[in-house]
């Protein structure tokens, strides 16, 4: 099938069943992966159809200039539309989002203007004030405000609804989602509802957003409000898209929670998602844990893509330093020689080999480094990046010895270092290592080896 342009591709995203992250859970639990959008994310579909509402009602005009603020998704989701139909975009986003959401909206022709996330709504340095301004100040433009517009609540209540409806075959009795600008949870749950009046919503929060109390008291207790690094939901205001009535409880998640479910869902289902879908995630396997039966099912919606969050979700050093990193029991060089298959062999070249024998070796058995020996020592190393630079520059060095050009020989390391030490000795002045078992037999370790060792 071939699309007339790209925002023709958004919604129909696949469902998915949960496998390892949901043991010891009764009944199915599925996610709904809308990172499959164009846009990576579920604000693909509600972007699309603030536009198309407003140029059907004559706000938008040809040539006009889009602007929203966002955390990032909408923001997507609205430059591809423009893109498509030929807008400008203008987008405000408090300082606390990633950069590479800024990079993202930049990259496809946005102008993104970065404010304050600690400051009250109402500031004019807040993100809202700031695009409510623009769109004063600019002629035909339009502020769509995806926090109060109903045609964010109707994109999911005509699509993702529907699509939830039929991809469970009308099975479902339990729907998860985060809530921010409350159109993905309220408008799919509305028409879940009316299919099957029993269904139970559950909407995620995050600490320091006002829903959850609000909820189950009516009381706006500003006192609730506090920063908070989770990105995509919970709010400090009260946006009409978030009908209360349609959400029978809210479940908060703190930021650490969140992240490292997140990190879950890639490492153990295969789905890199962001950091809001772990927070939807984590909810809703507490929920599920004391109420879920062996007939449920429950679909949660996972919103967005993990790229945009490598910085921070699936950054070590950043988890680390926010204390958030799970404890984990780290793999060994050992257990990695251990997984290898018997057959394999540590491929070496001797001091006084040529140039053009260590080509062909490292062409023929497919490797990109060599141990470099001169009987049973290890006296040097050679790669293929050394071997190409050197070449370049000098093509008569074939015919040449190795020793002439060798790197530094591989680090040692102990047989029980384990994935983290490894991970940091590996960088461009060392491309790979050496151990030895217990039997004394060298073995090569490269960056290749851990990636695999963590993703098992």
């Amino acid at each position: 099938m071939i699309y007339n342009s790209i925002i023709e591709t958004i919604g129909n995203t696949p469902m998915v069943r949960l496998n390892k992250v949901t043991k010891g859970i009764a009944g199915t639990v599925l996610a709904k992966v809308e990172y499959f959008n164009p846009g990576n994310s579920t604000k693909d579909r509600m972007a699309l159809k603030m536009i198309e509402d407003a140029e059907k009602a004559g706000i938008l005009k040809p040539g006009g200039t889009i602007i929203e603020g966002t955390s990032g998704n909408t923001g997507m989701g609205l430059a591809l539309t423009a893109v498509a139909k030929g807008y400008k975009c203008i987008f405000t986003m408090a300082d606390k989002q990633s950069q590479e959401k800024i990079n993202i909206l930049r990259a496809v022709g946005a102008e993104v203007i970065v404010c304050p996330t600690n400051v009250e709504p109402d500031d004019p340095r807040s993100y809202y004030s700031v695009a409510r301004k623009l769109n004063k100040d600019i002629p035909n433009s339009i502020y769509p405000n995806q926090y109060d517009n109903p045609s964010n609540s109707k994109a999911h209540y005509e699509t993702t609804g529907p699509e939830i409806w039929t991809q469970t075959g009308g099975k479902i009795t339990h729907y998860v989602a985060t809530v921010g600008t409350g159109g993905s949870m309220c408008g799919t749950a509305k028409y879940l509802k009316e299919q099957k009046p029993n269904l139970i919503t559950v909407g995620i929060d995050t600490y320091g957003s006002v829903f959850k109390k609000y909820k189950e008291t009516g009381i706006f207790d500003k006192n609730e409000i506090y920063p908070y690094l989770t990105e995509g939901f919970g709010e400090d205001i009260l946006p009409k898209n978030v009908d209360f009535d349609i959400i029978d409880l809210f479940i908060k998640v703190t930021d650490k929670d969140g992240a490292i479910a997140a990190r879950r869902l890639s490492r153990e289902e295969g789905l890199f998602v962001g950091w809001s879908s772990g927070s939807a995630l984590h909810g809703a396997l507490e929920y599920a844990k004391e109420n879920l039966k062996k007939d449920d099912v429950m679909v949660i919606l996972l919103p967005d893509h993990g790229t945009r969050y490598l910085n921070k979700v699936y950054n070590d050093m950043w988890m680390k330093d926010h204390g958030f990193l799970e404890e984990r029991t780290y793999g060994t060089a050992r257990e990695i020689i251990s997984r290898r298959n018997v057959k394999e062999s540590l491929y070496t070249v001797s001091k006084n080999s040529t140039i053009g024998e260590t080509i062909r070796i490292m062409n023929k058995e497919g490797v990109d480094q060599l141990p470099v020996v001169e009987g049973n020592e290890f006296v040097g190393s050679v790669t293929t990046s050394t071997l190409i630079e050197k070449i370049i520059n000098d093509p008569t060095l074939k015919d040449k010895t190795v020793g002439e050009i060798m790197d530094k020989p591989m680090q040692v390391v102990a047989l029980d270092s384990t994935l983290d030490v490894l991970s940091s000795l590996l960088n461009k002045n060392n491309k790979a290592l050496l151990v030895r078992d217990d039997q004394k037999k060298a073995h090569i370790i490269t960056q290749h080896d851990i990636l695999k060792a963590m993703t098992m």
